[in-house]
């Protein structure tokens, strides 16, 4: 399984984003099967909330729309929705105390722990997710020919 970050989700629907051609082509195949995507709420929602922002898009998403994305994702073949063990609270403290930070990496650790909790790897362009150990993760750009 891999599980996506939402830099992935921006760029799959942003034409305007340099990653967008390889973004939507790695979802698009992932999700009609042709790999487990996990999907977690936290980019989810991220993309909701910056896909309907005015300034960041050309043109913003309604949130209608916005959600009718996240909901088309989350009903595809290759999708699951991705959500913590009981053991995310322990995992999610380590990551934190590992890299020494929170603030920004907050989020990233969540979805690192997602990850390593569910033997999974993360898809996105963050190199952040570098600085964690254990955790593998790679862009779409190694996964599309």
């Amino acid at each position: 399984m891999r599980i996506v970050d939402a830099n992935v989700l921006l760029y799959a629907v942003n034409t305007a984003a340099d990653h967008h051609e390889t973004s939507r082509r790695w979802l698009d195949g992932a999700l009609s099967g042709g790999d487990t995507v996990g999907l977690a709420w936290v980019p989810l929602l991220a993309f909701v909330k910056l896909t309907t922002r005015h300034g960041l898009f050309p043109s913003p998403l309604t949130a209608d729309a916005a959600m009718a994305q996240v909901l088309d994702w989350c009903s595809a073949p290759g999708a699951v929705i991705v959500t913590p063990t009981p053991r995310h609270g322990d995992v999610l403290s380590a990551l934190l105390a590992q890299v020494g930070a929170g603030g920004n990496l907050v989020n990233d650790a969540h979805l690192a722990a997602l990850a390593i909790e569910h033997r999974a790897r993360i898809v996105s362009y963050d190199s952040d997710f570098g600085r964690f150990d254990g955790l593998r993760w790679e862009t779409p750009d190694s996964l599309v020919d």
